[in-house]
């Protein structure tokens, strides 16, 4: 069995402008448990208030075969995030879910989450489910580095994914929802697909949706082919020969932290010299940003001309004029190019790149105390990815580029 996953449009995502890469930056802080700086949270508490959204706080699986599936992601503005529609329950609940390589639950707002917890996000409506059975005694709980969490109960019901439906899969209702979740009123939650050994759900841990799916799959792997202001998909089950060029390279994945950790053993800026660098690496669909070792952003924005750390706005910016040099990670031998342009990520100053006159970068350092880079969709969206749950590996090869 094989399914195609395309994505699709965001019709709720109203466009947040100005301070979209401080949000993306706070983002990854908190889902890392990192504390966000008091210098960044206050700008984002501006930008917040300017949206009037600061003062809305509120307080044994089986698959069954399809021969083929296709759902639909279009990125948001600033490519800030993909989404796809799942489908829940019976009769069928559609959400738009995130994607995410770098977490394992499954979670979606519900009609158990407080109603000013909702701020437009389409919940999924457990007693309208004929299939719907609370699992009882299980809840789950994420804690983010902001202090805030997400928890609730736990439900088994029926979820499809591009035709391909999984029943009694555990689905996470929200009971109460982080603020950082409730201010995106794009996302409905996170289908997880990290390895189950971090699922959140206690005292039985879940496995996620990949993993139930994986037994009836033509191979137990799905693919990321992620893209720049146009629709990408994912592939579970098999490798599509025509999203790629030349080969691809597969490296050893270290899963006993529970996500696809790999090793990158150094760089080279704009075409320049291979500096070695070696440093361990995530490949994370739901962290927007490309984040490395700090020397590594340095070393980047040293070649950008009035480029500058800025710490009220979480991190490098330059003039939205700046030429930008491309960079390439080295990864078991591939050379994987992100092209400069693909690094302006945002406008600090106006609504658009176009109209302002300082961005923010899609690469940043990451925190000395991270305990490794997260390669985020800024590269995703650059490479055609293989995340190959049988093998345990991943692999990374080079794709048409608009």
């Amino acid at each position: 069995m094989t399914f195609k996953i395309s994505q699709v449009p965001n019709k709720k995502f109203y466009g947040q402008r100005r301070g979209r890469g401080s949000m993306a930056i706070a983002r990854a802080y908190s889902k890392f448990g990192q504390a966000v700086p008091d210098d960044l949270l206050t700008t984002i508490e501006q930008i917040l208030e300017e949206l009037g959204l600061l003062g809305n706080t509120g307080s044994g699986n089986s698959t069954t075969d399809d021969d083929q599936g296709e759902v639909a992601a279009v990125p948001q503005m600033f490519d800030s995030e993909y989404l796809c529609p799942v489908e829940i329950g019976t009769p069928p609940q559609t959400l738009e879910l995130d994607f995410d390589t770098g977490s394992s639950d499954l979670w979606v707002f519900s009609s158990e989450t407080p109603a000013n917890q909702v701020m437009g996000q389409q919940t999924y409506d457990i007693e309208q489910s004929s299939t719907a059975q609370r699992l009882t005694g299980e809840t789950w709980a994420i804690s983010y580095g902001d202090g805030s969490s997400s928890n609730g109960n736990v439900y088994a019901d029926t979820v499809s994914v591009g035709g391909v439906t999984v029943e009694q899969q555990a689905v996470e209702s929200a009971s109460n929802v982080s603020l950082s979740f409730t201010q995106r009123p794009d996302t409905d939650g996170l289908l997880g697909l990290a390895f189950g050994t971090i699922n959140t759900v206690q005292p039985t841990q879940q496995k996620t949706f990949f993993e139930n799916a994986a037994v009836d799959l033509a191979s137990p792997l799905f693919t990321a082919n992620l893209r720049k202001a146009e629709p990408g998909n994912y592939n579970f089950g098999f490798i599509d020969q025509t999203e790629f060029t030349g080969d691809i390279t597969f490296v050893p994945v270290n899963s006993s932290a529970g996500f696809w950790q790999f090793t990158s053993e150094g760089y080279s800026i704009g075409g320049g010299n291979m500096v070695s660098a070696p440093h361990s690496a995530i490949a994370d669909t739901g962290t927007t940003l490309l984040l490395l070792p700090q020397a590594i952003a340095d070393a980047y924005y040293s070649q950008v001309q009035g480029a500058v750390n800025d710490v009220q706005s979480g991190g490098y910016v330059f003039p939205c004029t700046a030429t930008l040099p491309d960079y390439t990670a080295m990864i078991g031998g591939h050379q994987a190019v992100i092209p400069g342009d693909f690094i302006n990520f945002a406008p600090v100053d106006g609504d658009t790149i176009e109209t302002a006159t300082t961005c923010f970068g899609g690469i940043q350092g990451s925190p000395a105390n991270f305990r490794f880079a997260i390669y985020g969709d800024i590269f995703l969206k650059a490479q055609f990815v293989v995340f190959h749950g049988g093998n345990v590996e991943l692999g990374f090869a080079n794709k048409p580029l608009p």
